[in-house]
């Protein structure tokens, strides 16, 4: 009977499908104590043993039943650990999962123990009273657990990684740790791409790549719901960074348009922009949407004329675009008082009348004037996000093995959660590349509900 692999926090399945694309076989037993992840991880490994329990509660032994568990992937929740959480207290039950993994592999031994998880867990150490860390003991429950692996007869490496070296088409960092007891060396894969692609490395994957470029959303003006003022602001200050003040914009291809992406978190200062430019991977993806797709439309600028002030009358309009513009991003409010804002600042009040008028702003690209004429903007859609976290195409994140639909939240809290396939991949191939059975079969699109489907 063969070897067992398990994947101990499963989730949506990130690290399964990375194992089944290094080994060409599934796992055999997952694990995940929420009812929707099992769910997601079901539909795209029919044939897996599925335990929605309570990781340290869960009778691993008995599933395991005395076969040989050659690998064991444990990926268990970093919400507590990472530096995302600020000065927010921790929460202790979330902090001591990686207990759980001990526990497990005590029970099981496997020969290798994959773990990921935030860099932080090296800082993972007592809390105070108040649930914060107390940094005087940063690195202590961390000593201890590695210390407890290697008493299990575990040799131990970890490094922090990115997956954007790995070809996956995001930037997300985290740290793995590699336990084995089977004699066997620990094996670090190298690097396939770099950022300025030296030393003969492929360049990161642009997540540009991955965008569905047939739907660019809808203009950010003349909306039946307002935009609220936040994210006009990050549109704002995202088109002077990574349009009008980048050497090298984003271009949409066969179309004179620029996009690049906003972030939907709280500027850190005025004038700032969260977000990136299309040309790189994307930054990390969590549970929420938190991407916005800017595509702003422009014409090359023809016209020419000594314009006017703001203090008098606008000048005749004609059906010609560009005759009314500044040599800067600029809006012009066509109501009261105001004779137009900069991109740079909120956008003035927005009243159910089309009051405002991109096609009054001129911007220099590359030297070039442009009329800009529009502004669209929609949310990243998780097949995007499911691609660039490094998951295969064919991936089912959308519906259950019974064509319920999962909601679109739903959707993106799998993904965020999940661990890189694509790292996976790359550390089960180093390590484990002697349990390969094949190559993994690419999904077809059918209802699974026949298939032999095992639950306990």
């Amino acid at each position: 009977m063969r070897d067992l692999l398990v994947d101990a926090f499963a989730g949506g399945g990130g690290a399964s499908v990375g194992i089944e694309m290094a080994l060409g076989r599934t796992v055999d037993i997952a694990i995940n104590h929420d009812p929707e992840a099992i769910r997601m991880h079901t539909v795209n490994h029919p044939t897996t043993t599925h335990l929605t329990e309570d990781i340290f509660k869960v009778n691993l032994q008995k599933y395991v039943n005395g076969r040989h568990v050659s690998l064991m992937w444990a990926s268990p929740d970093c919400t507590s650990h990472s530096k995302a959480k600020g000065s927010q207290p921790r929460k202790k039950g979330l902090r001591i999962l990686p207990w759980a993994v001990y526990k497990h592999a005590k029970a099981i031994r496997p020969d290798v123990v994959i773990m990921e998880n935030v860099e932080e867990i090296q800082k993972w150490g007592p809390l105070d009273d108040n649930g914060r860390p107390i940094k005087e003991r940063e690195g202590e429950d961390y000593q201890k657990f590695i210390n407890a692996m290697k008493g299990l007869g575990y040799e131990f490496d970890s490094r922090e990684l990115v997956a954007a070296d790995y070809g996956a088409p995001t930037t997300r960092r985290r740290w793995y740790a590699i336990f084995r007891r089977d004699g066997r060396e620990i094996i670090w894969p190298e690097p396939t791409h770099d950022k300025a692609a030296a030393g003969g490395l492929k360049p990161w994957e642009e997540c540009g790549k991955y965008i569905d470029w047939s739907d660019l959303g809808k203009s950010i003006f003349d909306r039946k719901k307002p935009l609220a003022e936040a994210t006009m602001k990050r549109i704002a200050n995202g088109f002077l960074k990574y349009v009008v003040n980048n050497p090298h914009p984003y271009e949409v291809k066969n179309s004179e348009a620029y996009a690049f992406l906003i972030q939907y978190h709280g500027e850190q200062k005025e004038g700032d922009a969260r977000g990136q430019t299309l040309k790189e991977p994307i930054k990390t993806i969590d549970t929420s949407n938190r991407y916005g797709l800017v595509t702003a439309f422009v014409t090359k600028f023809y016209k020419s004329g000594i314009g006017q002030g703001c203090n008098e009358p606008l000048h005749t309009i004609t059906t010609s675009p560009g005759h009314f513009g500044l040599i800067t991003a600029f809006l012009i409010k066509y109501y009261g008082a105001g004779c137009g804002q900069t991109l740079s600042s909120p956008l003035g009040t927005i009243t159910t009348k089309d009051r405002f008028g991109l096609v009054s702003a001129i911007v220099e690209l590359n030297g070039e004037k442009y009329v800009l004429n529009d502004i669209f903007l929609r949310m990243l859609k998780p097949e995007e996000l499911k691609i660039m976290q490094g998951f295969p195409p064919d991936y089912i994140i959308d519906r259950d093995i019974n064509f319920k639909q999962y909601p679109v939240k739903e959707q993106v809290a799998r993904i965020g959660n999940s661990v890189v396939p694509i790292m996976a991949q790359k550390l089960v191939e180093a390590n484990c590349g002697y349990l390969k059975v094949g190559e993994r079969m690419p999904h077809m699109r059918i209802d699974c509900s026949e298939a032999q489907i095992k639950f306990a």
